[in-house]
């Protein structure tokens, strides 16, 4: 059987929706033939067709318009796609789910929706977010054989807002690579704490709340801010008003880079105003880190009982953070859980979920 993989971004593209596709396609690759649909957006450098095994990845020239990826090539590979391969979209953006949608419904082919994360509205348009959820959005949603979602809470507000059949809906959680395991970290009293932020500089993330919170902390503390975006320049000019010398802009980090980062680290940070099923969350557990991230959704379902969760605000995450700066006890039981729990989580175990949610949806 052939899978294809339809994302708007991949790696090099920083994001963890895109390093999920990654994960998977190498794990169905091991036994199947898988194809990557993806785009240019963000990959400058790498080949626009290239081969791994039986993954072949195929980047199309795109733009974007008001956060949507906009390929036309994309469209021509799809209607070239075997009418027996199962189609796999990862959806976190506008338009493709529907050309996908319309295509599938032509060609009479099926189709799986990997629901990532619902977005907040932003910039000029973001008003018509709403209305294109609910009369666009929420049609491609009930078209699909099937639903992936991250998390219980994920699979009912999928079933309450947009109308998908629970039967239709499939709970697969992210999953993290055995090369990210390192024991549980020890704290090093005395020291400055060396926090970690990784992921991309864009609004949703709210890093602009995270360096606000590090202007109030009262414990020495030095942040990595790993990752890049829309927001860089601003997060950047941030720092220096709140003249904050103990942060550092690294830029993106991929593969052995990335890793590098979370071994140098203390204590790992998650600022968001909501997430799928961070994926850079349980990095940073496998690596032994203690995390401390903002009680929101995404966050709650992966973090609860392991992290420091605090209230989404400058002054909440301060404290949080100065709890684990300055209590080396506290600091080495999150280590310990995060580490244990990190261990539930492997790409092995999701990639088999997807066949099963496939095996489910196209029986």
């Amino acid at each position: 059987m052939t899978f294809i993989q339809i994302s708007p971004y991949y790696p090099p593209h920083l994001g963890g929706m895109e390093r999920v596709v990654e994960n998977v396609a190498a794990g169905l690759g091991v036994d199947s033939d898988v194809t990557v649909l993806t785009t240019t957006l963000g990959s400058e450098g790498a080949p626009r067709r290239s081969r791994n095994g039986r993954v072949t990845v195929r980047r199309h020239r795109a733009w974007e318009f008001a956060h949507t990826p906009i390929a036309p090539g994309l469209l021509r590979s799809l209607w070239r796609t075997p009418k027996d391969a199962v189609l796999h979209l990862h959806s976190a953006h506008a338009l493709i789910p529907e050309v996908v949608a319309v295509l599938a419904r032509l060609r009479g082919q099926r189709f799986l929706l990997h629901f990532h994360l619902d977005v907040d509205a932003s910039g000029p348009l973001g008003r018509l977010l709403p209305y294109y959820k609910k009369h666009l959005f929420g049609r491609v949603m009930r078209a699909a054989a099937g639903v992936i979602v991250l998390t219980e809470s994920q699979a009912e507000f999928v079933e309450r807002r947009y109308g998908v059949p629970r039967h239709r809906i499939h709970i697969v959680p992210n999953g993290v690579a055995e090369e990210h395991f390192l024991p549980p970290r020890r704290a090093r009293v005395g020291e400055p704490l060396r926090l970690l932020y990784v992921g991309r500089l864009s609004p949703q993330k709210n890093v602009t709340r995270l360096l606000d919170a590090l202007a109030l902390c009262r414990q020495p503390i030095h942040l990595t801010v790993v990752g890049d975006g829309e927001q860089r320049q601003l997060l950047e000019e941030q720092a220096r008003t709140l003249r904050l010398e103990n942060v550092t802009f690294a830029g993106s980090r991929l593969g052995a880079e990335l890793r590098e980062q979370y071994a140098h680290a203390d204590a790992f940070v998650l600022p968001s105003d909501r997430e799928g099923m961070p994926l850079v969350a349980l990095e940073a557990m496998a690596a032994g880190l203690p995390v401390v991230a903002t009680a929101v959704p995404g966050n709650i379902e992966l973090l609860q009982d392991t992290a420091v969760l605090t209230e989404p605000s400058p002054e909440a995450l301060a404290a949080g953070l100065d709890s684990v700066a300055g209590d080396a006890e506290l600091f080495e039981r999150l280590a310990r859980q995060s580490a244990d729990k990190a261990r539930l989580y492997t790409w092995t175990a999701v990639v088999d979920s997807v066949k099963v949610a496939y095996a489910e949806a196209l029986a």
